[in-house]
């Protein structure tokens, strides 16, 4: 951009997934002290989460989305007709998050995709486009009374305490999707082990997961006590204690007065762990 002469009347047009949408956000955070940002989304993930919001950030050897900015984009376009295309897995994975915004908070939204998860796997245009709008107005909700992540934010991070840290275990070589859709089976379960979430709505996460070809336990070769330490380099992190985003119910989360994240104790995260059956 700068060999190209760019000034501050430049934009930077994001066109691909995630990882295009994260560091092109980032690359307009922080060139000239910032210029306009526009994601255009090709990926259902991207769609549903990565490119809605403002968050920006490149992940490092020591961590998950450790180096970044807030840099709320001037526009966002998503056509769902980018998804036919899309590979599978990665498709898959966008389901994922779908489902954590489902969980996290539009309860309608998580029995629609119960009721008909085949209209969504065989990428039915219209299924898909009402998808990705419900899951933006979600996001949008919850962005906007928080924008810097202060609190009510933290909602969002449902699966990615557990999830981040299982992508840091194997060297970003599970797609993120995947690895939040086991961060979700673990932390539903820790919920309910916590007394916040009842079984049954742990079972349906874990459930709805399944049905949609994602992953719901940990990978072989993963060892509960590593994924727990991996967990202590994620930013959200505090003087050391681990916070959880937990629902207390499919569509609303736990709170503990002004606070959205929980700390549970180490002994219980494990015990919680242990009780997972191993992949093969």
């Amino acid at each position: 951009m700068l060999a190209l002469g760019g000034g501050r009347d430049s934009a930077v047009v994001a066109l691909g997934g995630g990882v295009v949408c994260d560091l092109a956000g980032f690359t307009a955070a922080t060139y000239l002290r910032g210029v306009p940002f526009v994601p255009v989304p090709t990926t259902l993930l991207a769609m549903v989460d990565a490119a809605v919001g403002g968050k920006t950030a490149v992940d490092h050897p020591r961590g998950k989305n450790l180096i970044g900015a807030f840099h709320a984009p001037s526009a966002v376009f998503a056509d769902v007709a980018t998804l036919a295309t899309l590979p599978e897995r990665e498709f898959r994975s966008g389901l994922a998050e779908a489902v954590k915004t489902a969980v996290v908070g539009d309860a309608a939204l998580f029995r629609k995709i119960e009721r008909s998860p085949a209209s969504l796997l065989l990428r039915q245009p219209a299924a898909l486009a009402d998808l990705v709008a419900a899951c933006c107005r979600v996001k949008a909700r919850i962005v906007e009374a928080d924008e810097l992540d202060a609190n009510r934010r933290a909602l969002l991070n449902f699966g990615h305490t557990l999830g981040h840290a299982l992508e840091h275990r194997l060297h970003y070589r599970m797609p993120h999707g995947e690895a939040v859709a086991v961060g979700m089976v673990l932390e539903a379960r820790l919920a309910s082990r916590a007394g916040l979430l009842s079984r049954r709505d742990a079972d349906r996460i874990e459930a709805l997961l399944d049905r949609l070809g994602l992953p719901t336990s940990l990978p072989r070769g993963v060892s509960p006590a590593k994924l727990l330490a991996a967990a202590r380099t994620d930013k959200k992190a505090r003087r050391g204690e681990l916070r959880y985003a937990l629902p207390r119910k499919i569509g609303a989360m736990a709170r503990q007065g002004a606070e959205y994240t929980l700390p549970i104790a180490d002994e219980i995260v494990l015990a919680t762990l242990h009780r997972l059956p191993l992949r093969s």
